[in-house]
């Protein structure tokens, strides 16, 4: 496996996640949604503050689409990497879009082609799983007219940005921040010094019989 290969979203992890927004769909689990907002809220508040700026510029529907097109992404990456996965900060995100744009820029005709054909080449060959799947659900939500082809040319691009930003990040060309939280050792007791549960009596009196 080469090392760009290493840090592609495998092709099981990106069908596994869509099985999983799908059964949550479906079974209408509030709680289970709440704590994925929640997650993504706490983990990846630049992610989500960049999706829902198209909310302010196009209006809630649009908005609630690029929301949960960066959620789905996030999630994908997340059930590959876990807990390596790093916090997206706003210059993360503020270098993927000249990337994706400059990749874009690339394309000759790019803007006349179908939206799901309006993708950074580069990007499609780093993240090719990954980008794949968010062709077909773009074209997919075009079909059913979830989504107006203008609709999703909105939303596609800031897509990309995203999965360029995660793919810099744990490949390391732009590293984001880590979010493992740090272990502090708590202090030693000594036997002979004074129980922390304030019952005034020795350690070796109190609770450090239990030890």
């Amino acid at each position: 496996m080469s090392s760009q290969a290493s840090f592609q979203v495998s092709a099981e992890a990106v069908a596994t996640t869509i099985d999983s927004f799908i059964n949550l769909d479906q079974s209408g689990d509030r709680d289970a949604m709440n704590e994925l907002a929640r997650r993504l809220g706490k983990e990846q508040p630049a992610l989500l503050k960049f999706a829902a700026q198209v909310k302010f510029e196009q209006g809630d529907a649009l908005g609630e689409a690029a929301v949960f097109y960066g959620t789905l992404v996030w999630a994908m990456f997340d059930r590959f990497f876990g807990k390596k996965l790093p916090r997206l900060l706003p210059e993360n995100l503020t270098d993927a879009k000249k990337i994706v744009d400059g990749e874009r820029a690339t394309v000759e005709g790019i803007n006349g082609k179908d939206v799901h054909e309006r993708v950074a080449p580069g990007l499609a060959e780093r993240q090719p799983h990954l980008v794949t799947k968010l062709q077909e659900l773009v074209a997919e939500d075009v079909k059913e007219k979830a989504l107006t082809p203008e609709g999703a040319a909105v939303i596609f691009e800031p897509t990309q940005v995203i999965v360029e930003a995660f793919d810099a990040a744990v490949s390391r060309r732009r590293p984001g921040q880590v979010l493992n939280p740090i272990v502090r050792e708590e202090p030693k007791i000594g036997r002979n010094d004074l129980c922390p549960c304030g019952s005034g009596k020795k350690f070796k009196r109190c609770h450090g019989l239990a030890a």
